[in-house]
């Protein structure tokens, strides 16, 4: 199997939609099941002035990608506000392989920022 069953993001902060319509600043989590099993996927939130979140909980099938969108309804439901750092934690039963990526059009120009994280 590839991949890893645990992954850490330390730097996420959803940017500020800008003024540009075909292209709006967001971030999202990309997770891919290389695997022949489905994998069923926890996200936990943790915040620099409160307890972490609940345990978010999504699936991705085998040999599938999916991607966890931090605009709009928040992550899976749960609201994130524009600018504040938190960090996340991915946990699922079989390995997986995960990246973040955050596209920040505050100053006008195009910043895209990409990670895969840390993983055990």
């Amino acid at each position: 199997m590839f991949g890893k069953k645990h992954w850490f993001f330390p730097d996420a902060e959803l940017p500020p939609r800008g003024d540009h319509p075909d292209l709006p600043g967001h971030e999202s989590f990309i997770l891919f099941n290389p695997n022949g099993e489905d994998a069923q996927i926890e996200i936990v939130l943790h915040w620099t002035d409160r307890d972490p979140s609940e345990p978010l909980k999504t699936e991705v099938k085998a040999g599938r990608v999916k991607c966890v969108r931090c605009m709009e309804d928040g992550i899976l439901g749960l609201s994130v506000p524009e600018g504040e750092q938190y960090a996340v934690a991915i946990h699922s039963t079989v390995p997986i392989i995960a990246q973040y990526g955050r596209l920040d059009m505050r100053t006008g120009n195009m910043a895209f920022y990409t990670t895969p994280g840390y993983a055990e």
